[in-house]
């Protein structure tokens, strides 16, 4: 038997369950002006999984990368959310992110 497939499985559901996490955490925290920093983290997640000789290793860096993607195209969304009163939103947010004036210019990606 080959429980791989049902570890990658398992795998997955989790790395999702935590995007949802992460996602509503760090917009709440910091706001969705730190988008860039997640999606150059899945970038660079999803290219060293090209690198990883073992499948199973590739794919689990592959996915995790995959949903660091999704969830900063999210981020803009989830402040949406935030603004309609569907999740809280904190008056005391922590500074803006660097290049704060470049991440301004770009438009947040959006799925």
């Amino acid at each position: 038997m080959n429980w791989g497939g049902l570890a990658l499985g398992l795998f997955s559901f989790g790395i999702i369950g935590f995007g949802f996490f992460w996602v509503i955490r760090l917009e709440y925290y910091l706001g969705y002006l730190w988008w860039p920093y997640p999606l150059l983290l899945g970038l660079l997640l999803v290219g060293g999984s090209l690198f990883v000789p073992n499948a199973g290793y590739s794919a689990l860096l592959g996915i995790t990368g995959a949903s660091f993607i999704w969830g900063a195209t999210e981020l803009k969304e989830q402040a949406v959310r935030a603004e309609l009163g569907w999740f809280r939103s904190n008056p005391r947010r922590k500074p803006n992110p660097p290049f704060i004036r470049l991440i301004e210019k770009i438009k947040a990606p959006h799925l």
